[in-house]
């Protein structure tokens, strides 16, 4: 993918977490010019972000397209030590419904969160559905940002 950069956008006034923004995907994909990018926010700027937000461009615009509810295996703890080793896209929620559609010259991109799970929660999901596991995050109070969370499931 010879276009993908790798936004990273640094604390500001709505929340103290690094955004890795992909920009390149929704180029690499579009039709009839709507595409995808993709989202992943953590605590701290590391190169490792970076590296899984690449694993995901490469993984969807090389025939495994990705989309709302979808799952990726990441084949390694999010972070060491952590038990989430999967990515659940889903919406934007911590940037707000601002940040989901965005124009782009030819059309728009939809920016959706690549949201660090465990095997767990997407056993979970697969079994009782997508809302039923974001309800089980919002009663457990979850901080999606914590790459040491317990897992919800």
């Amino acid at each position: 993918m010879p276009c993908l950069r790798v936004l990273v956008v640094g604390p500001g006034p709505r929340g103290d977490g690094w955004a890795y923004v992909t920009a390149g995907c929704w180029a690499a994909t579009e039709k009839d010019g709507h595409g995808l990018e993709f989202v992943m926010t953590a605590h701290v700027r590391d190169q490792r972000f970076i590296e899984l937000m690449a694993m995901i461009a490469y993984y969807h615009c090389a025939g495994h397209q990705l989309d709302l509810e979808h799952s990726m295996p990441i084949g390694e703890p999010w972070v060491p030590g952590s038990t989430c080793d999967h990515l659940l896209i889903s919406l934007p929620y911590l940037h707000g419904p601002d940040l989901e559609h965005c124009p782009v010259p030819g059309g728009h991109a939809r920016i959706l969160w690549t949201l660090p799970v465990t095997t767990a929660e997407i056993e979970f999901r697969r079994r009782h559905g997508h809302e039923a596991l974001e309800q089980l995050f919002d009663a457990a109070g979850t901080d999606p940002l914590d790459p040491f969370r317990a897992s919800v499931a």
